[in-house]
Formats: structure tokens, sequence, C-alpha cells
């Protein structure tokens, strides 16, 4: 494949960074996936290593296909300086600066459902987001405040809620997880159920793999009455964000997307169930590093 042809696309989120590479005609030709990153990370000389890190792992990854010419990234947390990120990719891609753009994922995200003006896309992976491009190409939002602030609906907002009502329960009565399917999963994924093991989990892992604890919320929600709401809550939660951009700009198509909202079915049904009849509603799975990198090849 000769490099003309190439475009790159990335999207970096908590839980994992995607790749692919597209042709001229849009084909992908390649793809994977390395360790997950935020433009977060760049508060931090720790959080700057390991980012510096995972670009490398991705750049040996795809260089091995094909080396691009031209790169699209959405990046979980960007807020607009990417100058030493680009700066990353340049050098380890091979890339002029020149032809890397970089956005938030969420705006890949929404491409890969949208064209500008066309609907309103609700997010869920490690946090939770709505998200509206008008036509003038104007990104609106509702919600995706990061997890410390909100992001209800996420993969880290289920495994936060699990933990916090697992340990209430057991101020109030303890050993009250043995009777718990829902306990049992989560106590298994951090490593035990002495308290010692949950405090690890979650004040020292990053947030990417907080969020992949709700997976055991999700195996637990047919046996657990508590899962079940937790994941119905979850749903209602997402929603609320598609209901903000309703009322903002008016009714148009909601599509929902993303890992966390793929977890169990309970989810999308809440969605829908909380959304008014008349709204179209579907769920998709999204592939934008697949759009980001068609967008690349084409010089979008």
């Amino acid at each position: 494949m000769a490099a003309r042809d190439t475009g790159l696309g990335i999207d970096a989120g908590g839980t994992q960074t995607r790749w692919a590479l597209a042709d001229a005609a849009g084909a992908i030709v390649a793809e994977g996936h390395v360790a997950g990153a935020s433009a977060l990370q760049m508060a931090s000389p720790a959080g700057r290593e390991r980012l510096r890190a995972t670009f490398e792992e991705l750049a040996r990854a795809v260089l091995a296909h094909g080396a691009p010419v031209r790169v699209r990234a959405g990046l979980t947390g960007f807020g607009g300086d990417g100058h030493v990120l680009i700066g990353w990719l340049a050098d380890l891609l091979g890339v002029a600066p020149a032809a890397i753009a970089l956005c938030n994922d969420i705006e890949i995200a929404y491409l890969d459902a949208f064209a500008p003006g066309q609907g309103y896309l609700v997010y869920a992976g490690t946090g939770s987001i709505a998200a509206y491009i008008d036509e003038a190409g104007t990104f609106h939002r509702a919600g995706g405040r990061g997890v410390m602030l909100d992001d209800a609906g996420g993969g880290f907002w289920i495994a936060r809620e699990a933990m916090r009502r697992i340990w209430r329960r057991e101020d109030e009565e303890p050993g009250a997880w043995q009777r718990s399917p829902l306990a049992h999963a989560v106590f298994d994924h951090v490593g035990g159920s002495d308290w010692s093991y949950s405090r690890q989990f979650i004040y020292t892992r990053e947030r990417g793999e907080i969020g992949q604890l709700a997976l055991a919320v999700a195996r637990s929600a047919e046996h657990d009455a508590e899962a079940h709401d937790i994941l119905r809550q979850a749903g209602r939660e997402l929603a609320r964000l598609a209901r903000a951009l309703v009322a903002r700009f008016g009714p148009r198509p909601i599509v929902l997307a993303g890992r966390a909202a793929g977890l169990h079915p309970l989810i999308a049904q809440a969605v829908r169930d909380d959304l008014p009849a008349a709204l179209a509603f579907e769920q998709r799975t999204a592939r934008p590093h697949a759009a980001a990198a068609r967008l690349a090849a084409r010089g979008d």
C-alpha cells in the first residue's frame, strides 16, 4: 500500500486506544488497540510518561502495517491544546505535524453516527456524554464533565455505584455481601472481600481500569436485583443527557453507542423507556477509530 493512500484514525478512551488504517477508497486495511489514554494524563509527569509510552506502542503497531501520511485522532479529555501531543505523534509516525488533526474523542464518534445537524449521539464508555454537531460545525454537549463530577451512566459510574451500595450494606449488616451475587462478582474482580482490596482498587487504579468493573455488574444482573437496578438507572441517566439536547435544539434521532452502553440490554431498554416515544432511537456498535481513519484518508 502506497503511503499516499493511507490515513490513520485514533480513538483514545479511558479503557483502550483503538486505531485503524484506511486507504483512499475508505477501506480499513489494518486495525488494533493498545492501552487506554487520555489528554488529562498531560497534567502530571507520571501521566505524560504513560501517555507517551502508549503512543510509542501504538506507533510500533501501526508502522508494522503501513506509514500514514495523515492522522485524525480523538482523545478523551482533549481541550484544544495539542501542541505536545501532535509533536509526539509526528515524531513517532514520521508524519508532518500539519497533517495531524486532534479533537475530543466524542467528536469523532459523532461523525461516525451522523452528518452535522442530523441527530444526537449518547455515548457511554468509561464516562458518559451526549453530543450534537450542528450544521455550522459547532459542537454542543450535555454531560461529559468527568467521573469526579458526574458522567452518570458510564462504566466508572456503574462500578462506583456498585461499590457504594455494597459497602453501605456492609456498614448496616457486616457479612451481608456473602448473600449478594453482585458483591461476589465485584470482590472477585478486585481481589478479595476485605475493605483493603476495594480501597486499593478504587483509589489507585486508572479510571479506565475502574470502569472495567462494570463488566462484573453486568454479569450479575440476571441474578441480583441490585445489579439489575444499577443498570436500569444507568440507562435513565443516559436518557437524561439526550433529553437535555432535545430540549435545547429540538427533536432529532438519537443513537446510543459506547462499550458501557452495550454491557447489558437493560441499559438500552431503560434509555428507550425514558425517552419520548416519538423520538427515533437506536443502539449502534461504534467504530470511531475507523471513521477517523476514513476522514484522515480523505484529508477531511
